[in-house]
């Protein structure tokens, strides 16, 4: 319980930071969605009637999304990737240094802590020289477990399914383009993200997770 209660408190903390360009503070998460082709053509919509699918379809295989999100920025990017394995993760994380933030001195990195989210997928992917330097790029913080409400990748990760992977989506590269316009509309017309839970609510409203120090 103690580890949880740290873990969630250093999230909070760095949630209190200030914007800053040189280091940005960024969320991540990563999720699925199975790509599902019809058997046969949708009715249309007419006055007073949705469009109407059939109950048959097609799985066209699965595709991982990966999620970045910048929240004093308001930016994300997405990635959709054929697979979730440890070297597609690695190439993410060069691409958010490298490309993403070439130049930010230091980007705090916030995930949960899934086992290809470490340093060591780093060095599954690339040689030592160039997996060191990604990582002292890098200052990571992760969520406590069962605590993934404290990533607000997730919370985007959930706007992104209710408003555009809530329907039958046919192939990879339709998933990728419908992805894209959702990420670039929210770039451009949402607000930055405050974070207003605070440590201080943390040790009021969730005091039940804290332990009993005996005297």
């Amino acid at each position: 319980m103690r580890m949880k209660v740290c873990a969630m408190e250093d999230l909070l903390e760095v949630y209190k930071r200030t914007y800053d360009q040189a280091y940005p503070v960024v969320c991540m998460d990563e999720s699925s969605k199975q790509q599902i082709k019809e058997v046969r053509k949708p009715l249309p919509a007419y006055p007073c009637e949705p469009e109407r699918y059939d109950s048959e379809y097609e799985r066209n295989g699965v595709s991982n999304l990966f999620i970045f999100f910048e929240p004093l920025a308001g930016i994300r990017h997405i990635e959709v990737t054929s697979q979730r394995t440890a070297i597609d993760w690695a190439y993410q994380i060069r691409d958010l240094v490298d490309v993403h933030y070439p130049d930010a001195e230091r980007i705090t990195l916030v995930m949960d802590n899934l086992n290809t989210h470490c340093g060591a997928s780093l060095y599954k992917a690339f040689e030592p020289p160039e997996a060191r330097r990604i990582l002292e790029r890098l200052e990571i913080h992760y969520t406590p477990k069962h605590g993934s409400w404290l990533n607000m990748a997730e919370i985007e990760l959930s706007i992104l399914s209710r408003q555009c992977l809530d329907r039958r989506i046919p192939d990879r590269e339709t998933l990728k383009k419908e992805v894209i316009a959702w990420a670039n509309s929210r770039n451009t017309h949402s607000s930055p993200m405050e974070w207003r839970f605070t440590t201080e609510d943390a040790r009021i409203k969730l005091r039940r997770l804290y332990p009993t120090i005996e005297t």
